[in-house]
């Protein structure tokens, strides 16, 4: 799943969740801590499911990303007995919450209707934090080369999560000659859980684009199956991203790979502002 799609933020509290069985289910956690404020929020629900076991019936344990970065097997429930969960907390906040848990559920089945509506979504989360349009047309067209590319990677027994993230960083590392991790650090990225692609630029979302499509393009070409085949393709795709970048540094004298961020550029154009 895309990272986009893994989060949704009700009064800017972040709530993980991932779709199981055709439907998205919630991180518990997360619900309590956006309904309570409680800084211990893990604690919270290990009181309340000591106090109701029954609550425990409504969860199923489906791994999510952690702030390290990493899967592991969280509580979480379905839009209907989250709201059972829910009345179990009190909290001014909850009928709010329903509401809003409930448009969420409702937006889904439209975009199951018309998958154009999650894109325009989309775009607007990014317009709304202030990326230019131009920008977010690029970025979008990226996360429909990157799905095209993990549903291959889905139908060539690549499992998901771990491997995934070793094909992307075969793909990166071949194209900039760094690994995602590597390149976050170059961009001075503070979270783990940052996305890298929100903060490339136009020339480094291209050529992202460039290694994962011609990565699609290998792997069906050669009938790549199975990891250690993908992984030779994810590279080859790399390498020619790769030599696509060095060709345009030859000829501008500039190099594209960039350690500015958008961070960096919302923080220049606030003291733009300011001064004004």
């Amino acid at each position: 799943m895309n990272k986009e799609n893994a989060l949704v933020v009700f009064q800017d509290k972040k709530i993980r969740r991932t779709r199981h069985n055709n439907e998205w289910f919630f991180s518990v956690v997360d619900v309590v801590e956006a309904l309570t404020d409680s800084p211990a929020p893990r604690q919270y629900w290990g009181v309340l499911k000591g106090r109701e076991p029954q609550l425990l019936t409504f969860c199923l344990q489906l791994k999510l990303q952690s702030s390290d970065g990493k899967y592991y097997l969280t509580d979480c429930a379905n839009t209907k007995n989250m709201f059972r969960i829910i009345q179990s907390i009190p909290s001014p906040k909850a009928e709010p919450f329903k509401q809003w848990l409930a448009q969420v559920g409702y937006e889904r089945v439209q975009e199951i209707e018309n998958p154009e509506l999650a894109q325009d979504r989309v775009k607007h989360y990014y317009e709304m934090k202030g990326y230019p349009k131009e920008w977010v047309d690029k970025r979008l067209r990226g996360i429909a080369i990157r799905q095209e590319l993990t549903d291959e990677w889905k139908n060539r027994d690549v499992g998901e999560e771990k491997e995934f993230a070793i094909l992307t960083n075969e793909i990166t590392k071949a194209t900039f000659g760094k690994t995602v991790q590597e390149y976050k650090e170059f961009k001075g990225l503070p979270k783990k859980n940052q996305s890298l692609r929100d903060h490339m630029t136009d020339w480094e979302l291209i050529l992202t684009m460039v290694g994962e499509k011609a990565t699609t393009d290998i792997t069906t070409a050669k009938d790549s199956q199975g990891f250690e085949q993908c992984k030779e393709s994810a590279n080859e795709g790399g390498e020619i991203a790769h030599d696509t970048r060095k060709a345009i540094e030859n000829k501008t004298g500039r190099p594209l790979v960039s350690g500015s961020n958008f961070l960096n550029i919302t923080k220049q154009k606030k003291r733009i502002e300011q001064k004004k």
